[in-house]
């Protein structure tokens, strides 16, 4: 029901990072957790070193280890994406560079943040990225984290480039991405795990999701059924992952997961501060979101 191509196949999970007790990357735990969401949780490809991955508080050699780690144990079973947005684009080259000669398969970019460049500046950021390397790149259009968003006219000029192929979605404005969609070849991909259905409708080709560490067989089976044209099928799938989909970010989505993570007995660990670990009573209620969307945690 879409003609638009399909990268990095339906379903992406932006993966948390594993830690060890002491705070140290946890390279085992990593690899386990990377085979578990693609053998258990169906996912097509895994997203490393995104927000959810605590980019921020980790170095440039830990996304390295983190990333050939995924790479090898996926294997050829999935597609690994690595995070390399910053908003110094200098360094998101250093980044994109790097993540190519580890073995990524494509790139993650968000808008440059905080520093909040105009649309000619976030242009420029992402056709020079682009530029600096061989691998596929997916636009990250977060303007409520990033503090800018990636205009309409913007987005059509970025697509013109060969190798900038698909956009994470996290604008929450469906009449913007419809605009696009009908302009570009751009392959949408939600990001937003409750907007993947609405965003389908219009056109989008799957999710980089959050609550996919849980939800990823229903969302993955959601767009399968879109897909050949069950709607019906579809709204039920949302409707029943819809507690997690949200639940998931009643505190920031690093927290839960790991909390429901560790809880689940997977490989997780604690977050780096400035982040915090999730109260008992937080882990209470997402496991009350989960049971409502029919998973145990």
């Amino acid at each position: 029901m879409t003609h638009h191509p399909r990268p990095f196949g339906r379903l992406l999970t932006a993966m948390v990072t594993p830690f060890a007790p002491d705070g140290s990357l946890d390279i085992e735990g990593a690899a386990r957790l990377a085979a578990h969401l693609v053998d258990e949780q169906r996912n097509d490809a895994l997203v490393i070193s995104g927000t959810t991955g605590e980019s921020p508080t980790t170095s440039d050699a830990e996304k390295e280890t983190l990333l050939r780690a995924v790479v090898e144990a996926v294997g050829d079973r999935a597609k690994v994406v690595a995070g390399v947005g910053t908003n110094n684009t200098a360094h998101t080259i250093e980044l994109a560079q790097a993540a190519e000669k580890a073995g990524a398969h494509g790139l993650l970019v968000v808008t440059p943040y905080y520093n909040k460049p105009p649309q000619a500046g976030v242009l420029r950021h992402f056709l020079a990225v682009a530029d600096a390397s061989g691998l596929p790149i997916m636009a990250y259009d977060i303007p409520h984290r990033a503090g800018t968003a990636i205009t309409t006219e913007t987005m059509c000029r970025l697509a013109e480039h060969e190798r900038i192929v698909a956009v994470k979605d996290a604008k929450g404005d469906l009449i913007a991405s419809s605009w696009v969609l009908s302009r570009t070849g751009l392959a949408y991909y939600s990001g937003d795990d409750a907007a993947t259905l609405p965003l389908l409708s219009i056109g989008g080709v799957g999710l980089v999701g959050t609550s996919s560490h849980f939800t990823g067989v229903l969302a993955k089976g959601m767009i399968e059924a879109y897909e050949r044209g069950d709607t019906a099928a579809a709204l039920a799938l949302h409707r029943q992952a819809l507690p997690l989909f949200t639940g998931i970010f009643r505190s920031p989505g690093t927290m839960l997961v790991k909390a429901g993570l560790n809880a689940s007995g997977l490989p997780a660990g604690p977050v780096r501060s400035p982040l915090v670990d999730a109260s008992d009573e937080e882990l209470k209620q997402l496991r009350q979101d989960a049971a409502a969307a029919g998973i145990v945690l």
